[in-house]
């Protein structure tokens, strides 16, 4: 149950991951109050550890002395800020607000500067690893902002994530956590072609997974999709086509603002952009293996 004196802490995204971070929140003892939505997971377990829900964002910005927020991207992120009822609505002079989803990095700093005119602060929080590592508190966090700020608020950020990098001014964060996503999704990509095309000339699966352990292609990514691989076991890795194309977008729009190469990173992107047009875009990413091997994709979801 919530202890008297702490940091009262608003939540707006209780999906997949949202609803990891707001569980171990409410499990370090801080009073919550969250965005009541037709997208947030079960909540009987928030209820029960004392959290309230809030009709509207203004009102989740009323009663909370930090915000965390965890959306889809920058289009919701934009919108629950911004729109009538939205959070600049009801914060208060002081407020903290932290973005831990996925954004492009110019908007992350039109949206800061919108937060400290109207009187508050502003860190963007991205997070790495799985709904698993959510409901775990072991999330990785990228954080952006003032290193007094990210200071005061990290003994909060250590109820649901394991390890904190301070990674520079406001925006850095949404910088790395879409650096990091492009390897992650294009290393993802690779592989994925690499196996259609494996199976398309009669190699062995498993002699491919072998040689690729002991030599050039191992790691995490290759642990994510071998399951799949091996036997069509999708649970390592079950992050959407659709959040994968949209991941790749921020990046490639991100690398075009700054001036920097993205040849690759669009070959990527466009990889994603068919699958999704073919109409398996809520697949995991494991999937478009299907797709790629001109195999019948599975049904859309």
């Amino acid at each position: 149950m919530a202890e008297a004196g702490k940091t009262r802490i608003g939540i707006i995204g209780v999906g997949q991951m949202g609803h990891g971070i707001a569980f171990n929140i409410a499990k370090a003892g801080y009073p919550l109050v969250f965005l009541d939505h037709p997208g947030n997971q079960p909540v009987d377990d928030l209820l029960a550890r004392g959290a309230t829900k809030a009709a509207t964002a203004a009102d989740v910005a009323r009663q909370a002395d930090m915000v965390i927020l965890c959306v889809t991207g920058t289009p919701e992120v934009e919108d629950v800020l911004f729109k009538a009822g939205g959070v600049l609505a009801g914060m208060r002079a002081g407020t903290v607000v932290i973005d831990c989803s996925t954004a492009i990095p110019s908007s992350t700093m039109k949206v800061a500067q919108a937060v400290e005119k109207a009187g508050g602060l502003f860190l963007d929080a991205p997070m790495t690893r799985t709904p698993k590592e959510a409901a775990e508190g072991r999330l990785n966090l990228i954080v952006g902002g003032d290193p007094a700020l990210f200071e005061r608020c990290k003994p909060v950020l250590q109820a649901y994530a394991e390890n904190i990098v301070h990674a520079g001014p406001i925006g850095s964060g949404h910088r790395l956590k879409l650096l990091h996503n492009y390897v992650s999704l294009g290393f993802s990509a690779v592989l994925a072609e690499a196996a259609a095309c494996a199976r398309l000339a009669d190699v062995d699966s498993a002699v491919l997974l072998d040689i690729l352990a002991k030599g050039g292609g191992d790691g995490v990514v290759l642990g994510r999709l071998r399951p799949y691989i091996e036997s069509g076991d999708t649970g390592s890795f079950r992050f959407s086509i659709a959040n994968a194309l949209k991941d790749m977008g921020y990046y490639t729009t991100m690398a075009q603002e700054t001036g920097a190469p993205h040849g690759t990173a669009q070959a990527i992107r466009d990889t994603y952009a068919r699958a999704s047009q073919a109409g398996i875009a809520q697949a995991p990413v494991p999937e478009i293996i299907e797709y790629l091997a001109g195999s019948e994709p599975p049904p859309a979801r």
